[in-house]
């Protein structure tokens, strides 16, 4: 350790705060044991949340309010570049779903801190890593360097976002507690001259001009490097506070048993990099992704297990990580055109939040550490003082964490396997320090992935744990302390006073054969771990609740205070509904509003005064405790019945005029440039690169005339990213295509022309090139300036000499960069031709077009359009997630869109996969009201295509509080308007 770490330590152990800050503000500061706010230490436990991804901002504070009753009180996000600016020098921030304000404001609501990432890159899966898609040409320069023409660009980005987060920050009142500039930016060549080391210097100008004067952190791509920080070698472009990205897992979605190694050198790490600053993990694994031909996210069953919260979370705070964020917490959808090429319509993520947004296990699990490090006061600020094999144990089958409070006396102990993936079942002893000398505590145990923590010294309230190995989920001082253990079924729990004399007990609810046991260190209390809960109450004043795990994923200690730093008298304990979103004293109720699915007993813990509860506005029939606590019944929705109709009644029409010979595409943009900006070279020319015509996201078609009959073939690439396909027709005669590949960005055929009939003059190719997505700046040669559409295209005849086109012509999605949609966004929509005339939007007169329906489907190649339109009648009281489902018979080659009240919420590959399942969240689909449902199908032979699954299905049923019913579609879903110049 740097000799300046040491001294660190040295004052940590003295309890001396000399807090570090970046000279503007003091509100934010940090040292080497944590984060602190307005003087306060914190733990701060976030989770990732794009807004970009989950278009309905009601259901912003539907997420936000989920995240702090599962223990988070700060949420990361990402502002994404291309979704607020079509086109060079517009930004919107005012339409719904970029109304970041409203969305600041809602995280403040919910009693979050934000940690902001406004880039100019962030990756993120996300199309060109968040970089305006106007830049997509080559007119943003060099990515990520110092080049001035990228500087232009990004820098007005900065300032125009920066507005909204300067009078967002902490110091104004706001809930942003700190910056990212850039992303995994990585720092290999330590030199002040270096074009990323004035890169970085530059946003922090930019950044530091707009107004922000909370600390700049910067996010490291995993260990792979040491970038940024002013503890190593600094040259520049360091920021305030380092932080560090982790996604160890190794989960298979097919083997259980695969991964599940914990990387232990997080504490050396941020002790050879950045120590004089707390631990901070970025991105750390909330889930992981999965690409267009792998899993889908329901089969990863390993990646949503419970076990992976209980040991990666506990074991990286053990490491004195004061700094946790998920990624993702919440997925949500990739809507549109908004995925970068590697995944998938879905972003579900394995995340704790499902898509559908339902609570996972695994984010219940992790609510049994959030509420831990809440009001773990001692926690907040720590020193190693040993770990490793056999440490403080009987056995070499457990590693243990001992970390020493510098506030106070107390330590905190973690066991777990040596082997983190070891399944088996270890019982052990641990020998603790107090302050009562060395205790032994017999029978703990670890089954199988799992990790448990033993703390001495804890005060809770005016009381003091000695010791316990029954793992605290939290405490709340009430008119006595209340402290809450979990342990599974089965397992035994040990726990012992410091100076309260002769104690007694009693017992209430399941039970716990708890016994007492007098020794030198006063009395100690154990007990085997009972299903469900039971409450134990001391003579002292203290009362304990006793929870197995499922009890304990149905507690919730929603905070008294809008503040995000919830302190332990702060709260509200609440047992037994499946959410509790907030709580409130008034006038003797404990007003709880919250979800439930199941009938059952509420049970409340707040002050004497309290003698009524109420749920979801409704009073309840009380009883009171022994013990002190409020009880009542809850309704479930086991009675409540939801009738979803079936999708029929299709209108159809011609999606693809566009390969006949005749169609009149006088509209058209000529494709006639020579030159282009991007740094990639065309294969032909002119230049048929989509974006050098303002055409950035969605199929785009080409029309290529030539004359003479002697055309024999066609040299043809195309580059619409991972999985897109193309279709090319020689006077309205299919002559060849591409399926896509999983695995390829661009694709090249040589297409002969047998069996077509040319003419003299007047040979129409139309091309149809699908899109899935910008690249990354990982994908070569050039990132998110790789180019899409046509890259070359040769036409030769029968001897191989190279003959010319007399005239080429693009189209792509209705207006290109001018945005004409702006609700939904430029993201939304392509250029097929139903697209472009706006046939997917609410109101289209589908009065002329014949019956017809996808499950009959094409019997030859082309795109068909099919519209219906559905009702649905959900009580507002209700959360009931849908979705969509939609199947091909095997061996079908076709591309289908999924367009919902005109929102592209699906796409769907059945040749690729892996997706079938299209979850639409409410305000995209209007819960009470009509629907407008379209199906874009395209098949890609001529064998046609149909589907064999087309259904509208639920995922859950909640009885909520949040007031679902409320949320207003009609701003979100503006409806048809002419569109026939764009045809």
């Amino acid at each position: 350790m740097h000799l300046f770490g040491v001294l660190l330590g040295l004052l940590a152990i003295f309890g001396v705060i000399l807090a570090n800050d970046d000279g503007l503000t003091r509100v934010v500061s940090w040292d080497n044991g944590s984060l602190l706010i307005n003087g306060e230490r914190i733990i701060i436990m976030s989770g990732e949340f794009h807004y970009q991804r989950l278009p309905v901002p009601e259901l912003w504070l539907d997420v936000f309010q989920k995240f702090k009753a599962n223990g988070l009180n700060a949420v990361s996000i990402y502002f994404f570049w291309s979704y607020h600016s079509a086109s060079k020098g517009t930004y919107d921030f005012t339409t719904p779903g970029k109304d970041i304000q409203l969305m600041l404001d809602m995280a403040k609501e919910a009693g979050l801190y934000v940690i902001a990432r406004p880039g100019p890159y962030c990756n993120a899966e996300t199309n060109a890593g968040g970089f305006a898609l106007w830049t997509s040409d080559g007119s943003g320069g060099n990515y990520r360097t110092s080049d001035e023409t990228y500087h232009q660009a990004w820098s007005e980005w900065i300032e125009e976002v920066g507005v909204i987060l300067e009078k967002n920050q902490i110091t104004n009142g706001g809930p942003i507690i700190t910056v990212q500039i850039e992303n995994e930016l990585q720092e290999t060549v330590y030199d002040p001259t270096n074009t990323l080391v004035i890169y970085m210097e530059q946003l922090k100008t930019t950044m530091r001009n707009a107004g922000i004067i909370v600390p700049l952190t910067h996010n490291e791509k995993g260990q792979r490097s040491k970038s940024w920080s002013t503890d190593y070698h600094n040259v520049g472009g360091a920021v305030d506070i380092y932080a560090l990205d982790g996604y160890p897992g190794g989960l298979s979605c097919t083997n259980p048993n695969s991964g599940f190694s914990v990387p232990r050198n997080y504490y050396q790490w941020f002790q050879n990099v950045s120590y004089t600053q707390p631990e901070y993990l970025a991105e750390f694994e909330g889930g992981w992704f999965q690409p267009w031909g792998g899993y889908f996210f329901d089969q990863c069953q390993a990646e949503q297990s419970p076990e992976f919260s209980d040991v990666y979370y506990k074991s990286v705070v053990a490491q004195r990580v004061v700094m946790l964020n998920l990624y993702m917490a919440f997925g949500g959808t990739n809507w549109g055109h908004s995925a970068a090429p590697v995944v998938y319509t879905s972003y579900d993520y394995d995340a704790p939040l499902r898509e559908t947004r339902e609570v996972r296990d695994k984010f219940k699990q992790f609510k049994l550490l959030t509420l831990f490090t809440r009001v773990s006061k001692g926690l907040h600020n720590t020193v190693m003082e040993s770990n490793g094999t056999g440490n403080a144990v009987n056995t070499s089958a457990i590693w243990t964490w001992v970390l020493r409070s510098a506030e106070n006396q107390g330590r905190f102990y973690l066991a777990e396997n040596n082997v983190t993936s070891s399944r088996a079942v270890t019982n052990f002893a641990l020998t603790v320090n107090t302050s009562a000398g060395k205790v032994t505590i017999p029978s703990l145990q670890l089954n199988g992935r799992e990790s448990r923590w033993v703390v001495t010294d804890y005060p809770i309230g005016k009381a003091t744990l000695l010791y316990s190995s029954a793992p605290i989920l939290t405490y709340g001082v009430f008119d006595q302390p209340v402290v809450v253990f979990y342990l599974k079924e089965g397992q035994v729990g040990e726990f012992a006073f410091r100076s309260l004399g002769n104690t007694t007990f009693e017992t209430y609810g399941a039970k716990s054969d708890i016994k007492s046991k007098k020794n030198a260190n006063g009395t100690s209390f154990s007990y085997t771990q009972g299903k469900g809960a039971s409450v134990v109450k001391f003579s002292s004043g203290v009362i304990a609740y006793l929870l197995d795990i499922p009890t304990a994923y149905t507690f919730f200690a929603p905070p008294t205070t809008s503040n995000s730093l919830v302190q332990a008298e702060q709260q509200v304990f609440v047992l037994g509904p499946a959410l509790v979103r907030t709580a409130k004293l008034s006038r003797g109720t404990v007003q709880v509003v919250g979800d439930n699915a199941n009938s059952t007993t509420i049970e409340v813990y707040a002050s004497k005064s309290a003698n009524k509860l109420s749920w979801n506005g409704k009073e309840l029939s009380t009883k009171s405790t022994p013990y002190g606590s409020l009880t009542a019944q809850i309704s479930g929705t086991e009675d409540r019945k939801i009738s979803l109709p079936a999708l029929t009644g299709f209108k159809a029409a011609d999606s693809l005029p566009e390969a006949a010979p005749s169609y009149d595409d006088s509209k058209w943009i000529v494709a006639n440039k020579t030159t282009t900006l991007s740094p990639v070279k065309p294969g032909s020319l002119p230049v048929l690169f989509s974006s050098d015509y303002g055409f950035y996201v969605g199929a785009k078609l080409y029309r290529g005339y030539f004359s003479g009959t002697t055309a024999a073939s066609l040299n043809l690439t195309v580059q619409g990213a991972l999985a897109a396909g193309w279709n090319a027709w020689l006077n309205g005669k299919l002559v060849g295509y591409n399926p896509g590949n999983a695995s390829l960005t661009s694709t090249n055929a040589i297409i002969q022309f047998r069996n077509v009939t040319l003419k003299d003059k007047g040979n129409v190719l139309t091309v149809v090139t699908d899109y899935n997505g910008h690249d990354e700046t990982s994908t070569g040669p050039a990132g998110a300036e790789n180019p899409r559409g046509i890259l070359g295209a040769i036409l030769k005849d029968s001897t191989g000499k190279t003959l010319t086109f007399d005239k080429w012509k693009i189209q792509g999605n209705a207006g290109g960069n001018k945005n004409i949609d702006p609700v939904r966004g430029p993201m939304n929509e392509g250029g097929l031709h139903g697209e472009r005339l706006g046939w997917h939007l609410p109101g289209f007169d589908t009065g002329k077009w014949e019956a017809g329906n996808p499950l009959d489907g094409l019997k030859t190649s082309g795109i068909r359009w099919y519209t219906t339109t559905f009702d649905l009648n959900i009580d507002e009281d209700l959360d009931v997630p849908l979705g969509i489902e939609l199947g091909a018979p095997s061996g079908t080659v076709a591309r289908v869109l999924l367009y919902v009240n005109g929102y592209q919420y699906g796409k769907f590959l059945p040749h690729i996969g892996p997706q079938t399942r299209f979850p639409v969240p409410p305000g995209i689909l209007n819960t009470k009201g009509p629907n407008t449902l379209s199906i874009a199908l395209w098949a890609q032979t001529d064998a046609g295509a149909k589907l064999s699954t087309l259904s509208l299905f639920e995922y859950a049923q909640f009885q909520s509080g949040f007031g679902f019913g409320k949320i207003d579609g009609k701003r979100l879903q503006p409806g048809w308007k002419d569109r026939s110049a764009y045809a």
